[in-house]
């Protein structure tokens, strides 16, 4: 009797990671491209503002990396992150569509040798130098990279030249709780937010926007030409 419930759960486990490896999701560039209908009229303009929770220009997606693009918008649909036309759209996403945008996104205007050099261009204030410091873990350094540009994990998104009033907005949103409509759900970056002033936020906020980095926004015109 042993030996049949151990080759049973056996065959179990195998069965779970034959499925396991069968769902695994791999995007595509191509059929990315011709699904961004939906993300054109945001993305796809140049110093775009959108008005919730507060005016701010929209994210910089075009050379995110597409692990993150991915895990952002799979919080979207989940709710973990609260924004109400965001999660409109990616509750219309499969996972299919989901990493096929995100491979595209994450080529889109990238061009081989023209990522930033691997240290800052400017050095930070002595405020900011002191906020920095305030961060005894060096999580912002050790998560985001040291030129805030070379995540140490696929779903840490890059920071460094991303709108500072976007950056700004992001990061109050994690201190939010208890909101039906507005928030982000992340133990540690709503730990590490909640460390600072909405003032203290806007400069850091202002510093990481500042420094070299690979996110752009690509016009619409040019969307379907990668390179």
């Amino acid at each position: 009797m042993n030996k049949l419930l151990t080759t049973m759960f056996a065959l179990a486990v195998a069965c779970v990671t034959v499925s396991a490896q069968a769902q695994k999701i791999t995007g595509n560039a191509e059929a990315g491209a011709k699904k961004t209908a939906m993300c054109v009229g945001c993305h796809g303009i140049i110093g775009y503002q959108a008005s919730f929770p507060e005016i701010h220009k929209v994210p910089m997606i075009a050379g995110q990396s597409a692990t993150y693009i991915v895990s952002a918008l799979t919080q979207y649909k989940g709710g973990e992150r609260k924004h109400p036309t965001m999660r409109a759209i990616a509750d219309t996403l499969s996972e299919q569509d989901i990493a096929d945008l995100a491979a595209y996104y994450s080529q889109l205007g990238v061009k081989e040798g023209g990522a930033p050099p691997l240290t800052v261009a400017s050095h930070p204030s002595e405020k900011v130098q002191s906020l920095i410091a305030r961060d005894k873990d060096n999580a912002c350094t050790k998560c985001h990279g040291a030129n805030f540009n070379t995540p140490n994990d696929g779903t840490v998104p890059k920071l460094a030249g991303q709108h500072a009033d976007y950056l700004y907005v992001a990061l109050k949103s994690y201190k939010v709780q208890n909101q039906h409509q507005l928030g982000r759900s992340n133990a540690v970056m709503s730990g590490q937010a909640k460390k600072y002033t909405n003032p203290e936020i806007k400069e850091l906020a202002s510093y990481i926007s500042s420094l070299p980095g690979e996110l752009k926004t690509v016009p619409e015109s040019l969307l379907h030409d990668p390179k």
